[in-house]
């Protein structure tokens, strides 16, 4: 028989119901989250090319609505985020960080892309650019600050895993950098911290055009092994009518799609290729 329940019965698990809810609402969330399904960040998988990378090119932006709350507390630590950042210059450790975040909204409500050159830092304003000197090996490059950190140890900066790679220090986990501000106000006018007047901001570059002998391509991965290229160029096959090779650069074996006669159709293909996930393509000219 069915043995009935009374009703302090249920009263007394309702409460206690609701104080395991409390505890857990309460607790501080743990740096290997749910929101992750990763619980230790790591590097991609194979061996990516940052050869064919570009900088971040300054530009005027207005502060995002969202990351620049101040002041700001994390992990009972509180932070002023900095309300002008032209005479900004500070050197430190630098982090990188990738594919646990990877896909994630970043501080300011942007998708985090380990594969573009973005950054996190504590206290410049977001968005915000910076000229990244790695001093161990004098590489240099310039990112975009999109996202709140490093939040832990004397890190200064916390770079995308793209941006490290391009510095060389991916491997090492940690570099001695020097990072400098570079402003662009409205009227286009750029900024360097530590120079003393303004430069003019450079014109966009315009997409090199192919030459003879050369074609535009959608370059979709690049790996050190040639396997792991030919199991990619397959995958394409599947997805695109377009032709797909694998082009010998050096160590590297890149997949391509193309070659195709516009930059448009280019851009166009490369959009497809990233709506189907086979990753984030860029657009290159190489020898056909």
């Amino acid at each position: 028989m069915r043995k009935s329940i009374t009703r302090p019965t249920i009263y007394s698990g309702i409460v206690l119901l609701m104080a395991l809810l409390s505890g857990c609402a309460s607790s501080p969330e743990p740096s290997s989250s749910s929101r992750y399904s990763i619980s230790q960040d790591r590097a991609p998988t194979g061996d990516f090319d940052a050869s064919d990378l570009k900088d971040a090119v300054p530009r005027y932006e207005p502060l995002s609505r969202g990351g620049n709350k101040s002041p700001y507390t994390v992990w009972g630590k509180q932070y002023t985020v900095m309300a002008d950042a032209s005479d900004y210059a500070q050197r430190g450790t630098a982090s990188w960080y990738g594919e646990k975040f990877h896909g994630h909204k970043t501080s300011n409500g942007e998708i985090f892309d380990m594969y573009e050159m973005t950054a996190a830092h504590k206290s410049l304003p977001l968005p915000s650019y910076v000229r990244v000197t790695n001093l161990d090996n004098g590489r240099q490059t310039v990112v975009r600050v999109n996202d709140r950190g490093p939040f832990h140890g004397d890190r200064i900066i916390d770079l995308s895993y793209a941006a490290a790679k391009k510095l060389g220090y991916q491997s090492r986990g940690t570099a001695n950098v020097e990072i400098v501000a570079i402003t662009v106000a409205a009227d286009g006018t750029m900024r360097v911290a530590g120079k003393n007047e303004p430069v003019a901001s450079p014109p966009p570059a315009a997409p090199r055009k192919a030459s003879a002998g050369e074609g535009i391509f959608v370059q979709v991965g690049s790996f050190s092994q040639p396997d792991s290229a030919r199991q990619l160029s397959q995958r394409l096959r599947n997805v695109t009518d377009s032709p797909v090779r694998v082009f010998a650069a050096g160590q590297y074996h890149r997949v391509q799609v193309g070659p195709f006669i516009q930059r448009g159709l280019a851009e166009e293909q490369s959009k497809l290729i990233e709506q189907v996930g086979l990753g984030r393509p860029i657009v290159v000219t190489d020898p056909l």
